[in-house]
């Protein structure tokens, strides 16, 4: 392996972690690139590798050189004895992440400051294949998502560790179009490769990910026996069973409550579920609910001459409004964990045509009802049969998650959020947060995801967030991200061994996600074929007359 030798150290930077050296080179000296310097402490050698995060110029021709565009700065140069490749000279600010240590599988920093003069080398490909990623392309617990972006396309594979994703959660953030979406379904395909066969789960609010369908008989994710499953289920087919509502739940979904409303609905709730055999078999429905609910009214104009009547009469016609005709909370359905989670398939739920208060509570219930099952089964509570019984890890992805746990206020689905963030590595729930909004995602919660994507962001407050929430995230990085295009990411966290600039391979699946072409789709209103059915849709309808009927004075 050739070493390529490309500047020279010229002093230590800003901070003890840095440090700056010259070089001519303006091709291989970008930021983000990888350099390495030399080091011993006397017994061993060391590789101290560091991420390249700022360039100046510090010497180029005089301005008077370069004012006429017509006369090449080489000409100039060669005029007055310059070598043409050598008249600029930068100064590369690099911060150090350290040697690889192959035993531990990371960087360690051996705080060895390199000297004036020493010479600077470009880190391999072959060598950055070795120290980036903590798996290999292909292998068992490895998600392959791209390449170094620094590097020709694909000659450095980026590959997260996928224990580390699903054990300490992962963030995907960009503003809208800069391919958010697009990094989770490459994802998603790696998770269900056979070197993997995740259980996973996609809340996607908009529709973008039944294209995945196609997995399902796709031969790159076949091996032997082995072949994934997309199951899709549309927003008719989301079912809610409401004795998993908690009395939050119900107080969130009824709008415009007073506080007596409240009162009465929590003493109602506490007296249904304490009721022997209701409370236990955890199977009541609505028309229990509104028992509860006119035996407080029964018991208030028996004792207090009514006084409260009109109150419960509000919560009733409330209760009714909500679950009487709901198509998603019903006395007895629900999905069966079951029929959601299993390894090897991925499972969409299409919230698309339900209400945002809905889609918080069923996506609060959902994630409550898996916790539960997988805290049970760990720990021995639950056996096979049970409805509760998960034997193995899954892994939620939550688009639009600012909508499930909102920064400045409280919803329904926050809670048991942060709860999984803080204490699913145990029991094997992992979350995945996406949002184009960062600055309108919970702090507490964002700052849960120790595996982040950040691609392009342009709004400064969301910027701010990011800078301030994830610490995984190299910080001279961030700077890049108003600069990133479509489909670059910053990659960073535990997933890989230090924060990278990634080009997103391309999906196998079709991405979902594409903007609608408006200037196309109008140019085919005015097609021929088109223009011809237009005509007779707008033909108007002549009923037919008996004959010698007359119209305006005319025999028709």
């Amino acid at each position: 392996m050739q070493e390529i030798l490309i500047g020279t150290v010229k002093g230590p930077g800003e901070n003890p972690h840095e440090f700056t050296f010259i070089t001519t080179d303006n091709v291989q000296t970008r930021v983000g690139e990888f350099v390495y310097y030399a080091a011993s402490d006397g017994e061993n050698h060391f590789k101290i590798v560091g991420t390249i995060t700022e360039r100046h110029l510090v010497r180029n021709l005089p301005d008077s050189f370069l004012a006429d565009p017509n006369t090449p700065p080489s000409l100039v140069a060669s005029l007055i004895g310059l070598d043409a490749d050598a008249v600029e000279i930068y100064e590369i600010v690099v911060e150090t992440i350290g040697y690889f240590s192959e035993v531990m599988g990371d960087f360690i920093n051996p705080r060895i400051p390199p000297t004036p003069g020493q010479q600077v080398f470009l880190a391999s490909n072959e060598m950055l294949s070795k120290m980036l990623s903590s798996r290999q392309k292909g292998e068992r617990g490895g998600a392959h998502i791209g390449s170094l972006l620094t590097r020709q396309p694909g000659a450095v594979p980026i590959v997260l560790s996928v224990k580390d994703v699903v054990s300490t959660h992962l963030a995907i953030l960009a503003s809208t179009g800069a391919g958010k979406s697009y990094a989770a379904g490459v994802l998603v395909e790696e998770l269900l490769m056979p070197y993997n066969r995740a259980a996973v789960l996609i809340v996607d609010p908009h529709g973008e990910y039944s294209t995945l369908q196609t997995i399902n008989s796709h031969p790159a994710f076949k091996e032997g026996s082995y072949q994934p499953e997309i199951k899709i289920f549309p927003h008719n087919k989301v079912k809610v069973r409401i004795s998993t509502l908690t009395e939050a739940d119900i107080t969130y979904l009824l709008p415009e409550m007073t506080e007596k409303m409240r009162t009465f609905l929590s003493q109602a709730y506490k007296a249904l579920i304490n009721t022997k055999g209701k409370g236990e078999r955890g199977t009541w429905g609505f028309q229990d609910l509104l028992t509860e609910v006119l035996a407080l009214r029964y018991e208030d104009e028996k004792g207090k001459g009514g006084g409260n009547s009109s109150t419960i009469d509000g919560l009733e016609w409330r209760l009714r409004r909500r679950f009487e005709q709901s198509s998603t909370f019903s006395d007895h359905e629900h999905i069966p964990l079951q029929d959601l989670f299993r390894p090897g398939q991925c499972t969409v739920l299409q919230l698309s045509d339900i209400e945002e208060t809905e889609q918080q509570v069923i996506v609060g219930a959902l994630l409550r009802r898996t916790n539960k099952a997988r805290m049970g089964t760990v720990r021995g509570n639950v056996f096979e049969n049970d409805e509760h019984y998960l034997p193995y890890p899954v892994f939620i992805l939550l688009e639009e998650s600012h909508r499930y746990a909102p920064a400045g206020q409280q919803v329904v689905s926050t809670n048991i959020l942060k709860q999984i963030l803080s204490e699913g590595r145990k029991f094997g729930v992992g979350i995945g947060m996406i949002t184009q909004r960062p600055g309108k995602l919970d702090q507490d919660v964002l700052s849960q995801c120790m595996t982040q994507f950040i691609l392009r962001i342009v709004n400064p407050i969301d910027q701010q967030t990011i800078a301030s929430s994830v610490e995984g995230a190299g910080r001279r990085l961030l700077d890049e991200l108003p600069a990133l295009t479509k489909g670059q990411v910053i990659v960073s966290g535990v997933a890989v061994n230090t924060p990278v600039l990634c080009a997103v391979r391309k999906r196998i699946t079709e991405h979902g996600g594409e903007t609608i072409d408006a200037p196309a789709e109008w140019q085919q209103y005015f097609n021929e074929s088109k223009k011809q059915e237009r005509e007779r849709a707008q033909a108007p309808m002549v009923k037919p007359q008996p004959k010698g009927t007359k119209i305006d004075g005319w025999d028709v």
